[in-house]
């Protein structure tokens, strides 16, 4: 990226945060803090109204804005691929306010690039498992990234997993992640009095009040950070027949799985787990072309598996 560019990004960078700190301007670049201090004050020098705070960052004065950005056509697409994204994994009321900036996008775009995007939208398909349908309303994901933004409570009811019964829930949610096909949010939940997990599917209503958060809470960073501390995870390193490896391409990733390298005929996956006792389960599938490399204890575990199942036949 010749110098032009690279200021014009940071320009584009420091437009889209409050706050932009001259390491992670150095990081993206892959330039050096003098570098990034050269950049800024010609930024400065070309009449950009910036301000400064050692040990802060930079920011562009409150009120100054750049004129419309033109896209490359290589970031057309990838917009393009993520409304695709969006159609399918999230909720009603996200999905309208991601095609609402979607079209913004594609109003300042040149008439080829234009063409371009409507050409290759018909070209992309996401294929979604389909779950049983839930009576979560449309609303519920849009509902909680208003309250993790403005630090609001809200009120839902929810249907648990372990129980038929429903249970009426204020919480305070501090973020959201998408995993294995379902969306769940990490709050406080003040019936329980601590961080609890949420599959938002199984939410059948939800309201944001005006109450503010009662606490101060971690970023949701720092809360999965102390989570992994905290949880006992364990490395499981199996060997499987290279037939066998090209099975376990999709549902290796459900158990933890980490990485994997060839030896001839075999190949050896690690993984790491919390759940010995379900990651045994699944390995009873194809335990005749399986060896288990570690942990040692898990080689009686399976057995006894066997033993029970032999039982029951």
């Amino acid at each position: 990226m010749n110098r032009f560019d690279r200021i014009t990004a940071i320009l584009i960078q420091l437009q889209s945060k409050k706050i932009v700190k001259a390491q992670d301007l150095a990081d993206r670049f892959d330039i050096s803090l003098r570098t990034v201090y050269r950049d800024i004050r010609s930024l400065e020098e070309a009449g950009v109204p910036l301000y400064g705070e050692a040990g802060v960052g930079y920011s562009l004065v409150d009120g100054y804005r750049l004129p419309p950005i033109m896209f490359t056509r290589e970031e057309a697409l990838t917009f393009v691929t993520a409304e695709k994204l969006m159609e399918q994994f999230t909720d009603v009321a996200t999905k309208a306010s991601y095609q609402s900036a979607m079209y913004k996008m594609k109003a300042v775009l040149r008439s080829d690039e234009k063409d371009l995007v409507e050409t290759i939208e018909d070209s992309i398909l996401i294929r979604k498992h389909n779950h049983a349908k839930t009576d979560s309303p449309d609303n519920t994901l849009d509902s909680l990234l208003k309250c993790i933004s403005e630090n609001c409570v809200a009120k839902m009811t929810y249907n648990a997993f372990n129980s038929e019964e429903t249970t009426q829930r204020t919480i305070e949610p501090i973020g959201i992640y998408h995993e294995n096909q379902f969306w769940y949010v990490i709050a406080w939940c003040h019936l329980r009095k601590d961080y609890r997990q949420f599959r938002t599917d199984r939410v059948s209503d939800i309201k944001i009040t005006s109450e503010k958060f009662h606490k101060k809470h971690p970023s949701f960073r720092e809360y999965l950070e102390s989570i992994e501390k905290e949880q006992n995870v364990e490395t499981v390193v199996i060997r499987v027949d290279k037939k066998i490896a090209r099975y376990l391409q999709n549902q290796k990733y459900y158990y933890g799985y980490i990485s994997e390298t060839t030896h001839g005929n075999t190949v050896e996956m690690t993984f790491q787990t919390m759940f010995i006792e379900g990651f045994a389960r699944w390995l009873l599938m194809f335990a005749d072309q399986a060896e288990i490399v570690e942990p040692s204890y898990m080689k009686a575990q399976m057995k006894a598996l066997i033993s029970e199942i032999a039982k029951n036949l």
